[in-house]
């Protein structure tokens, strides 16, 4: 009895080995080769579970998801014959899974080196057509596209796709740096001493026409007050004259007594006798005070 319980126990031990290893799950981010004695058989599958011949078929999994490869910052020659160093990554998925098994023996190392090499090509060709200022202050997008176009082009062969291609960063060399840095700031003090001296002709532009419009303003005020003083004196004289044609005597004293008070204002003592034109009212005995 014992015999034959381990003999059924081993069977289905068996049964369920058998089993085990017949059935295989494709993840849906996956792309599956099925191999049959090391050649690919099928490559087709749909997420979910399959079925294979065991002990014949060999299953290999892939990554179907894009991947991102960050390439190492590598050294290139511009059209002006100058080194820039230039970072970049690459975006990239496995296109065609039997192709990518064929060529590159499904080695995912094998295939980032090959495709940096492909993008340093692109890279290297498409810096070389260009000076230091087009690549870096230029038009990036036409530039990544036609390294897309070309790196594609050679990528299909391996079952593989390159979705983009990014410039993280554009570095000189030390010795670059120094003299390009140089250079800068020799236009940028070029440029700030063509500005200082157009701001000082602007502003003795300006100081002109200012001290200018003052000198006008001055004489045209000056003009103004000696006509309106003008006028005011002519008015004074005719009121004056009038008065004094009413009555010449009564104007007479008034103006004599105003120079009195003017000449003998405050506390010294004049002593003078009261003679000539300018004492006369004083001995004037014959006017009357309402003449």
């Amino acid at each position: 009895m014992s015999s034959r319980m381990t003999l059924i126990l081993v069977l289905v031990v068996l049964a369920l080995v058998t089993l085990s290893s017949s059935l295989f799950v494709v993840d849906e981010r996956q792309k599956v080769v099925l191999l049959a004695l090391g050649e690919i058989e099928r490559t087709d599958f749909e997420p979910g579970l399959h079925f294979k011949m065991p002990f014949v078929n060999n299953v290999r999994k892939f990554e179907a998801r894009e991947m991102a490869l960050d390439a190492q910052p590598a050294r290139y020659l511009t059209g002006e014959k100058k080194n820039v160093i230039v970072d970049s990554f690459i975006v990239w998925r496995i296109e065609d899974v039997g192709t990518y098994f064929t060529s590159m023996g499904g080695d995912e190392e094998r295939a980032a080196l090959r495709l940096s090499q492909i993008i340093k090509d692109g890279l290297r060709a498409e810096f070389g057509r260009r000076t230091i200022q087009e690549v870096v202050s230029g038009d990036r997008v036409t530039m990544v596209e036609d390294i897309l176009k070309q790196a594609n082009r050679i990528a299909e062969g391996f079952g593989i796709a390159i979705s983009n291609v990014r410039i993280k960063r554009i570095d000189l060399p030390s010795e670059v740096s120094s003299s390009v840095y140089t250079r800068m700031e020799a236009e940028r003090e070029r440029v700030a001493k063509e500005l200082r001296s157009q701001g000082a002709e602007e502003a003795e532009k300006i100081r002109s026409d200012a001290d200018r419009q003052r000198t006008v303003i001055l004489a045209e005020a000056q003009r103004d007050a000696e006509e309106i003083r003008g006028n005011g004196d002519a008015t004074a004289t005719e009121i004056y004259a009038d008065a004094f044609g009413q009555n010449e005597d009564f104007y007479s004293l008034y103006r004599r007594l105003s120079a009195y008070q003017n000449v003998f204002r405050g506390d010294d003592m004049l002593v003078i006798e009261p003679t000539g034109d300018f004492f006369d009212r004083f001995s004037d005995s014959t006017l009357s005070p309402l003449q």
